[in-house]
């Protein structure tokens, strides 16, 4: 097949990553690549540097204004699921394009939001908690205090997407009854029940477990707030994994101070870093994790993987890239 129209052989091809600290050059050099390629660190470098790519693998650092150096730029591989920085159609009128890597951090991300699960089911941030202060704690009678089993419990979803779908499976082999809420329900099968968002109000009741997994859209900003919360049981746990943005933290604060919901299970916030005198530090019946649900010893490779089928379709001349943007 022919070149792809204004992408460079593959001898003339240079592919640029650039993070703060992701190892992307280190990963790839294990790959024994046959192209070209370098790191930058920091947003200075990527914007002195970005003249000298064909590719680039990016997320935080980009900056639409990069554009304007960026002369022999072809393909950029965004290195996560967002894409709503980059300005779709600049890229286009220079004929660049734009692929993200939705799917990245499945694994990590639904095994994260299990792990915060059995942090709640099995009391262990309090036993971690009791562990720094020497005490060995003595049996129950009470059987609210006590540790819990997962069998027969209901775990709602909210988000049936690659992430939500795995975290069914995972729950589903802890034979837990999973109810899932998405757009389109009768595309999924991971789920013992699918809804459309409208039955997601009058399903809250019945869950011992709600997860997000969703995007950050208009319509699931502040999906959880304060009436969402009440309709929750007060034996019932909160997890997100999804947007900081799609929960009203002033409603959790209250929740979880009030009894209104048992605990919640938090990995990001509406603002990031959280503040340090955000009240959601001090409170005993919630899990804190900065932001790391996605961040494995995987992720380079992950992206990588994307990296190269692409680069190799787009060397094959072939019009369809996996993940698709532009």
């Amino acid at each position: 097949m022919s070149e792809s129209p204004g992408f460079p052989e593959k001898s003339t091809t240079r592919v640029h990553f650039a993070h703060i600290a992701y190892q992307f050059d280190t990963c790839f050099a294990r790959r024994t690549p046959s192209v070209d390629y370098f790191q930058s660190r920091s947003l200075e470098q990527t914007a002195a540097r970005i003249g000298e790519c064909e590719a680039l693998v990016i997320t935080g650092f980009w900056r639409n204004e990069l554009l304007e150096h960026a002369k022999n730029l072809r393909f950029i591989q965004v290195a996560g699921a967002g894409y709503d920085a980059f300005d779709l159609d600049a890229l286009s009128a220079r004929g660049i394009r734009l692929a993200n890597s939705s799917g990245v951090n499945k694994n990590a991300v639904s095994e994260h939001a299990m792990g915060l699960l059995l942090a709640f089911s099995r009391r262990l941030h309090e036993a971690r908690d009791n562990q720094h202060k020497r005490i060995w704690r003595a049996m129950m009678a009470d059987f609210s205090l006590r540790e819990d089993e997962l069998p027969g419990k209901t775990l709602l979803i909210y988000g049936m997407g690659a992430i939500g779908s795995r975290l069914a499976s995972i729950a589903r082999a802890f034979d837990m009854h999973v109810i899932g809420i998405r757009r389109s329900p009768a595309t999924d099968t991971a789920a013992h029940e699918m809804h459309t968002p409208e039955a997601f109000n009058t399903l809250l009741p019945r869950a011992d477990y709600v997860a997000l997994t969703c995007p950050l859209t208009d319509s699931t900003r502040n999906l959880m707030n304060a009436k969402t919360f009440s309709l929750m049981r007060n034996d019932a746990y909160f997890i997100n994994v999804a947007r900081g943005g799609c929960v009203d933290e002033s409603a959790l604060v209250d929740a979880l101070a009030n009894g209104v919901i048992k605990g919640a299970g938090i990995d990001t916030t509406v603002i990031e870093p959280l503040a340090s005198d955000s009240p959601l530090w001090s409170l005993q019946n919630a899990i804190i994790t900065p932001h790391t649900g996605g961040e494995t010893c995987r992720y380079e490779e992950n992206v990588l993987d994307f990296l190269e089928e692409n680069l190799d379709r787009l060397w094959s001349g072939r019009s369809d890239l996996v993940n698709q943007i532009i």
